[in-house]
């Protein structure tokens, strides 16, 4: 902890030059809290494309973005004077379409080269960007969210990485009056223009006027929520909005000029703001270089990742905690890989969840051992109204599960709400609204302006704010047991799945209306597959296997030793096989789980939890 004597005895963090906690705090009458940084936010560019144009100039050999491709899998890199040639052609291609009236540029594939130089020239044109979570193409067997979104935003153009992969998806809507861009290779019976096409518009002086006429309010991305609550929104993502989202992420940990080129090694899908703006903006911000990442932290797709990084040495790397598990395993194994990875590495940033206390420890150790350094954690909170990031651990904490506190130009509003507080937000970062819905965005902010956000948190200290807020799960997703206890799920949730690590991937937490709190838990097969020493396992064999089971039960009996009444003890737990589902609403495309609907969805094992002679599958604590 902070402040702790047992810290001094601790090898020292890597040394990250922090934005000092300097936070005016406001206490009213009726309990609400608001805290707000004293320290003006820095001075950023009117748009993000600024920045493309920025290093194109000072730096335009130096590499901007690199994926792996080919039968070869090697690096393609693409420099940002290349970069800034393409898109500027882009650019003219689009405007040439003389589509006007700012309809947008919807991208339904993942991260790629192509991706990114599509995104710029949507912007330098004055199209929104609108990158739709693939899941909606390729993992949806209806495509209702698809559809929905195409008639809520109408594009004018959309872009596919390989039509073919595609098809589906595209022959479910109507593409009348859309100009559809495919970038490896067309759809059979539909009309595209192939993306090299496009990138090879001779330039004329109407890409500058362009540019010039972009704005701070100019809407720059249309990012969709998860629709958790039903079909998805269209958050409008101006351009300031974006600008000053990156410099408060940067403001807070400054880089050192005389170190290494800022280099990130990231997966995270770019149709999510954490993704598309919180990993991407910054990298472009600074001038450095991003690598994607086509592995993921799941079976089969982690080797990927690892071989990138073999090779590549970020400075700044962020991943979710079963990332890390695996990422920590494959370590333990391979001192090369290791000094590797924390050779250039001054933060590692997580989120999604909780970070298990023993992945942290785990991670420290690994550090130590190659550097004699510890690096430091660090999180952040915010949504996709938010840009993302609003709050952040900008210090040097052991603690996992904190949001941090307020960014420059940042108010945090904190309203009591039965223990806990009732988060709002009110900034530069902030949304104008929901487009096409003014009935949705009238009922985003309170009186005073602020974005309810609908999560919840606490203080490490009530007596010394600075100590930051952890927190504490979403204010609707809370229940009452039938004993009249109250359960803050959020809070619960993350607890169960860090003492039931590395069995346990994600959970529902059911109870309401019932005496007892019980939990369906998705196991991580990566884990538990170790666990049974058995690489090929199906799910259906690791939720079976005694080994799996028990380390299960040991982990929440471990939990439920720890805390006190009967809010946050654990009863009953369950291994399912059947993954989240996107189309019933389980699984948001941002990898959340929607709680009330996976136990609307789940049902019946839902009363197999509560059953009066529970079935061998049931763990009874």
């Amino acid at each position: 902890m902070d402040g702790d004597p047992a810290m001094l005895t601790k090898p020292a963090f890597r040394k990250v030059d922090w934005l000092v906690r300097d936070i005016a705090v406001e206490r009213r009458t009726d309990g609400t809290v608001v805290l707000k940084s004293r320290i003006p936010l820095q001075a950023y560019e009117t748009h993000i494309p600024a920045y493309l144009a920025k290093w194109a100039a000072q730096a335009p050999e130096r590499i901007w973005l690199a994926q792996r491709g080919g039968a070869d899998r090697q690096w393609r890199k693409v420099s940002y004077g290349e970069a800034k040639r393409t898109v500027d052609a882009l650019t003219q291609g689009l405007l040439d379409l003389g589509i006007g009236d700012g309809r947008p540029v919807a991208i339904l594939s993942g991260n790629s080269i192509e991706h990114a130089l599509m995104t710029q020239a949507a912007m330098q044109a004055r199209l929104p960007a609108a990158p739709v979570s693939p899941a909606y193409s390729l993992m949806s067997q209806d495509h209702l969210k698809l559809k929905y979104l195409f008639n809520l935003i109408k594009p004018a153009v959309v872009m596919v990485q390989d039509g073919p992969t595609f098809e589906k998806a595209l022959k479910a809507i109507d593409l009348t009056g859309i100009t559809v861009v495919h970038v490896l290779r067309p759809c059979d019976g539909i009309k595209s223009v192939a993306f090299g096409e496009l990138a090879a518009t001779p330039v004329t002086a109407d890409v500058a006027a362009s540019i010039a006429k972009i704005t701070p309010d100019t809407v720059g991305k249309l990012l969709f929520t998860s629709g958790s609550t039903g079909m998805p929104k269209a958050v409008i993502n101006t351009q300031q909005m974006m600008c000053a989202n990156a410099a408060m992420m940067m403001q807070v940990r400054p880089r050192e000029t005389a170190g290494p080129i800022p280099t990130v090694l990231d997966w995270m899908p770019w149709n999510h703001t954490m993704g598309g703006n919180a990993a991407f903006n910054p990298v472009l911000v600074d001038g450095g270089t991003l690598y994607i990442d086509d592995g993921r932290p799941m079976p089969g797709q982690l080797e990927e990742t690892i071989r990138n990084l073999r090779e590549v040495s970020p400075t700044y790397y962020a991943n979710v905690p079963a990332g890390y598990a695996a990422l920590a395993s494959a370590m333990e194994k391979d001192a090369a890989l290791c000094a590797s990875f924390f050779k250039n590495l001054s933060i590692m940033a997580y989120g999604g969840a909780r970070l298990p206390d023993d992945l942290y420890d785990r991670m420290q150790a690994l550090a130590v051992k190659t550097t004699g350094e510890r690096i430091v954690f660090y999180t952040g909170w915010g949504s996709t109204e938010t840009a993302p990031t609003s709050t952040g651990t900008y210090w040097d904490t052991e603690r996992v599960g904190l949001i941090g506190l307020p960014f420059p130009g940042v108010e945090l509003k904190m309203v009591p709400c039965g223990s806990k507080y009732e988060l709002r937000l009110r900034g530069v970062n902030v949304t104008p609204g929901y487009f096409g819905q003014a009935d949705l965005t009238a009922k985003m902010f309170d009186e005073e302006g602020f974005y309810c956000i609908g999560d919840a948190g606490v203080f490490v200290d009530p007596e010394d704010p600075l100590q930051g807020i952890i927190f504490a799960g979403r204010v609707v997703e809370d229940f009452k047991l039938t004993t009249g206890t109250f359960v803050h799920v959020g809070s619960l949730r993350t607890d169960a799945i860090a003492a039931a690590t590395p069995v346990v991937h994600d959970a529902l937490v059911a109870g309401q209306d019932r005496e007892f709190i019980g939990l369906l838990c998705w196991p991580n097969l990566h884990a538990c597959r170790q666990i049974v020493g058995n690489a090929d396992a199906s799910y259906e064999d690791v939720i079976r296997h005694p080994d799996v089971l028990a380390c299960l039960k040991k982990g929440l009996q471990a939990h439920n030793a720890s805390t006190t009444g009967s809010s946050m003890r654990i009863a009953r737990a369950m291994l399912m096989v059947e993954p989240p589902s996107i189309d019933g609403n389980e699984l948001t495309d941002k990898g959340y789980i929607n709680q009330r609907a996976g136990l609307e969805r789940r049902a019946e094992l839902v009363e197999k939890l509560y059953a009066g002679k529970p079935g061998d599958e049931v763990i009874v604590l």
